[in-house]
This record gives structure tokens, sequence and C-alpha cells, in this order.
């Protein structure tokens, strides 16, 4: 149990420093300090620099998958499609513009080309993996006759991308870093029903 905690602040201090100073710029050193560790504790959970920065990536990927899991299963037996869409749609965005994970995937397109095997398994385990899931549902839900849908995945990517590209692409590019949490549910309630308007039964 210690060890996991002395990991989870490594990963905490780590994160802020990459945040502060991108990969080139931030220091084992600084982490450690951070962290409330020495280096050796450091180096005894993550090889070097690249293997930690990798490690941050993975847990923030971990963290909000497990925002919204909980909702994304519901949704399959769903008795109120329209409600608890909405409800997943607005945690959803909620949790994908979140400042530090915004940053995290500036930063990440920005290391790509160092980075290849790591962005595209953000890629995997974010967008990939989320829409799969999203599309087992759809599936579920159009065997009960609740939705229309075809093609289930391109039905989960277009949901998606109606959630986020608005906020997602402004905070992308710096327009905004933040966003009131009613704007945040207009976005979220106007892409369901669009996304009903598509492929509701």
């Amino acid at each position: 149990m210690r060890k996991d905690l002395k990991r989870r602040a490594i990963l905490d201090a780590a994160l802020a420093e990459f945040l502060e100073h991108g990969f080139r710029g931030a220091g084992m050193d600084r982490v450690a300090e951070r962290a409330g560790a020495s280096k050796v504790t450091v180096y005894a959970h993550f090889a070097d620099k690249r293997a930690l920065f990798e490690a941050v990536f993975a847990s923030a990927v971990a963290d909000a998958e497990r925002a919204g899991s909980a909702l994304v299963d519901a949704l399959a037996e769903s008795d109120d499609l329209p409600r608890d869409l909405r409800a997943f749609a607005r945690e959803h965005i909620a949790t994908v513009t979140r400042p530090h994970l915004v940053q995290l995937r500036r930063m990440l397109i920005g290391e790509a080309g160092r980075f290849p095997d790591l962005a595209r398994g953000w890629h995997r385990a974010a967008p990939e993996r989320g829409h799969a899931t999203l599309a087992a549902v759809i599936t579920r839900l159009a065997e009960r006759g609740l939705l229309r849908a075809p093609d289930p995945l391109l039905a989960a990517q277009h949901l998606n991308y109606l959630i986020l590209s608005i906020p997602l692409n402004e905070a992308m590019f710096a327009v905004r870093d933040t966003f009131p949490p009613t704007e945040l549910d207009r976005w979220a309630d106007e892409a369901v029903r669009v996304f009903l308007a598509a492929y509701g039964a």
C-alpha cells in the first residue's frame, strides 16, 4: 500500500512537472522534490524520464476511463434514453475538457514525432477503446429497438465528436482554457438531440 501511495505521489508530481516544463524541460530532480522522495526512489519506480512520461499518460487515460465507465455501462439498459444519453454526454464533455487532460493532449501531439508509439497508444486506449465500448452499447440499444444504427461504430464516433468537437477544438488551439459548466451542458444536450434525430428509432 505504501509503495502504491509513493508511486501515485511520483506520478502526480511528474504530471505537474511535465505540464509546467514539457518533456524536454522536465527534470527528474524536480519530480523527486515535488513528490517528497529521493531520486533513488523515483528511479526505483521508473527507469528513466521516458518511462515516467509514458506512465503519466497511461495513468491519465485510466483516470478518464473510470470517470465515465458507470454511465456508459448503464446506457445499454436505459429506460429513458434521451435522459441517460444527456447524462453521459455531460459527464464525457466535462471529463475530456479538464485543463490537465487538454494540456496532456497538446503535449503528446507536440511530442508525437519523438514518441510515436505513445501517441498511437493514447489513441488506442482513449478514442478507439471508447468508441468500441460505446459501439457495443449502441448495438444493444438497436437490438432493443431504441436506435437505428446499421454501423454502430460509426454511430459511436458520430456521437463522440458531436459532443466534443466544439470545446475540444477551442481548447486545443488555446481559444479558451476553461468553459462554464452551463455551456458544456448545452453542447452536450444539443449533441444528443442531433444524434437522436439521426439515429433514433
